[in-house]
């Protein structure tokens, strides 16, 4: 049993491996805390609920967590990756580098003597090849202080471990994409509460990923907000340059409101049923009045066939109501994007 003033800080991201990463090293007497990087791709919405959050992990992992928003610089390295891209628009290896960097940080701060990850050697192609573990903790500056619990055995011992800070007998040698041997020991733990398998990270959805990589291509600025309402709604780029968002129902709706920033557009129907919307890079009046003409389109059908409707429009609180028809099908669906 080792000293319980050794303390080991754990990237943590709420799936199965890392809640068993962190409880085979507890079990060993190793104060264990934890952090959980967010950003908008992945575990943002947990901002605005940190103390429940926090709970909750304590209550059903058993795990002491922080929460830790990299939005700016994560921001920043999706611009060129030194490792590239996966199949879609997510930086795996560099994301992985990118989160030890930040952790080896807090080192000090949380008074830890090494890190650990829940990664599984040949678990995930791009991320977890042995070669792959190789290049992240080298580029990560975490030879030596990094322990992946769940697979130490079959790693070269880490100088925690030479050490004495963990005992290497009581890590475990899982390997490849049977997840048999994590659930057989989330039983002995007493775990039951715990996702499926399948990532979480929106940079690898086919769709979103596409959708963020065509913003960075087309943005050299590239700001928080923008990610987020590029999240939600139906998105139109409009042929002049501005950026039209469409609530698809009610909580979308209040959503894409609560985005508004300063020099937005905000628009939404005057008396009939129908959805909110933001132009945002607006060039000009022709193009609001093209927007509220997608707002109408996208309104109750009872109401596209009234032939009009007014669209309130809103910017920074100067108001101007629009008196417009919905635009064709066929002219909006060139600007949409998927």
């Amino acid at each position: 049993m080792k000293n319980n003033q050794t303390t080991a800080l754990t990237l943590y991201s709420g799936g199965l491996d890392s809640t068993l990463a962190c409880r085979v090293v507890a079990a060993q007497g190793i104060k264990v805390v934890a952090v959980k990087f967010v950003t908008p791709f992945f575990g943002y919405e947990l901002l605005q609920k940190q103390d429940e959050y926090i709970q909750k992990i304590k209550e059903t992992a058993g795990i002491d967590i922080i929460l830790r928003d990299v939005t700016l610089p994560y921001l920043e390295l999706l611009k060129k990756p030194a490792h590239g891209f996966g199949k879609n628009f997510n930086p795996c290896i560099d994301c992985k580098i990118f989160m030890l960097s930040e952790a080896k940080k807090m080192m000090h701060e949380i008074g830890a003597s090494f890190l650990v990850t829940g990664e599984v050697i040949g678990q995930r192609p791009m991320s977890q090849r042995r070669d792959a573990l190789r290049v992240i903790e080298r580029d990560s500056d975490c030879e030596g202080i990094l322990v992946r619990p769940l697979c130490a055995k079959n790693l070269v011992p880490t100088q925690a471990e030479l050490d004495g800070l963990i005992d290497r007998e009581q890590l475990h040698a899982f390997s490849g994409r049977n997840r048999t041997p994590q659930i057989k020991l989330a039983k002995q733990f007493g775990i039951t509460d715990y996702p499926s398998p399948g990532g979480g990270c929106i940079l690898a959805d086919p769709i979103l990923g596409l959708r963020i990589e065509e913003h960075y291509q087309e943005h050299k600025n590239i700001i928080p907000e923008d990610i987020l309402l590029l999240l939600t709604g139906r998105q139109f780029k409009l042929p002049t340059g501005g950026w039209v968002v469409v609530g698809r129902d009610y909580p979308e709706d209040i959503k894409i409101e609560n985005l508004r920033q300063p020099g937005d557009w905000f628009l939404e129907t005057k008396e009939v049923p129908g959805p909110s919307a933001i132009l945002r890079y607006s060039t000009g009046p022709e193009e609001l009045e093209t927007a509220a003409s997608i707002v109408v389109r996208y309104s109750k059908k009872s109401v596209v066939g009234q032939g009009s409707a007014v669209i309130i429009a809103d910017q920074d609180g100067a108001r101007h109501e629009i008196d417009t028809r919905p635009l064709d099908d066929a002219v909006i669906q060139p600007w949409q994007k998927k």
